[in-house]
């Protein structure tokens, strides 16, 4: 009988040291996957984001502010006033979270407004597209952006579950707007899952699984 516990002790200790060994090998995979997708400062680009999600775009249209906007804050559905120079040239850009990482819920409709300005400094968006978003928290005014750019944007496929074969690799860093034409995603990343991307995110930022 003490033979037969003992045999299941050392059992046990086995699969639990396996489990811990797959357990950091899968976690390092997210994070080595993550960089190739997202680029060298993908960590960095994950801190700085007030706002991450998996989402389709509903609407993009531009705007000339008079004296006041409306702007919805990120986490909830209340929209707050805010005072805005006329004659602002700006987008507002309407979303629907699909899969809420962070500053966001889940099935949420969220309307941000950006400056035209910095609109023309990223890659455009469409209604209808899936994409993975990374937007730094709203200014005083209420505006806000991609972080890094293009860096801050990666498109999914129409399923909005997977990188999409069309995604550019990122290499400048996260305050850079050089937006020169970047090479393809390799093959071996065109099936990297939304999942494997928000397990290294919510890892940089500190959050548990």
């Amino acid at each position: 009988m003490r033979a037969s516990k003992r045999v299941l002790i050392v059992a046990l200790t086995c699969l639990s040291n396996f489990c811990l060994s797959s357990f950091a090998a899968a976690q390092q995979s997210d994070q080595v996957i993550a960089e190739r997708v997202l680029g060298p400062q993908w960590k960095q680009l994950s801190r700085r984001a007030g706002m991450i999600f998996t989402g389709t775009v509903l609407k993009t249209a531009p705007l000339t502010a008079d004296q006041t906007v409306t702007t919805q804050t990120a986490a909830t559905d209340r929209v707050v006033p805010a005072r805005v120079p006329a004659a602002t040239r700006m987008v507002q850009l309407t979303f629907r979270v699909d899969e809420a990482i962070a500053g966001v819920e889940q099935g949420q409709i969220l309307t941000i407004h950006e400056w035209a300005g910095a609109w023309s400094m990223h890659r455009p968006m469409s209604s209808g597209q899936h994409i993975l978003i990374f937007l730094y928290p709203p200014s005083r005014l209420g505006f806000t952006s991609p972080v890094g750019g293009a860096l801050g944007q990666v498109a999914l496929d129409p399923n909005g579950k997977v990188v999409s074969k069309y995604e550019e690799k990122p290499h400048a860093a996260v305050d850079s707007r050089d937006e020169s034409p970047q090479p393809p995603v390799p093959d071996d990343l065109r099936s990297v899952s939304v999942v494997q991307l928000e397990r290294a995110i919510r890892s940089a930022r500190g959050e548990e699984e």
